[in-house]
């Protein structure tokens, strides 16, 4: 069975999903996840499925349930980089996501998961000329 590489980044966590998933590559996923973002401490994870073309149920409630699982360990969640198939294959199914956040690509995604942190800090966001100061 193959493993899906799990980068550190900073203070984030990529995992750049380049296999078919298989049952159990993602339940291999999630424990690796899980045991990485408790070791490094990270504060975001961005999940890229670009590479991926097909989902079925199981792999699309993995996905929130890979958030939620974060989200106890303090870090939030963005997935990345969907194909329109995989998106319109979620909605047929019912299935959302949960808290997970999306973006298009990779560079929305850290953007997305930066602003999130920040805030938890209380510290200024930068967007695009202006600053927003954000409390609570």
């Amino acid at each position: 069975m193959d493993r899906v590489p799990i980068l550190k980044i900073g203070d984030m966590l990529l995992v750049s999903i380049q296999i078919d998933l298989q049952d159990q590559s993602v339940l291999a996923l999630q424990e690796d996840l899980a045991e990485k973002i408790s070791t490094t401490g990270a504060s975001g994870v961005v999940i890229d499925i670009s590479a991926v073309e097909i989902v079925d149920s199981f792999i699309g409630r993995m996905f929130a349930t890979i958030a939620s699982l974060s989200k106890l360990f303090d870090a939030e969640t963005v997935v990345v980089g969907m194909r329109p198939a995989v998106a319109i294959t979620l909605v047929e199914l019912g299935l959302t996501l949960g808290d997970v956040r999306t973006a298009l690509d990779l560079d929305r995604g850290i953007a997305v998961l930066q602003s999130l942190t920040a805030r938890r800090r209380g510290e200024s966001v930068g967007q695009d000329d202006e600053s927003v100061r954000v409390t609570g």
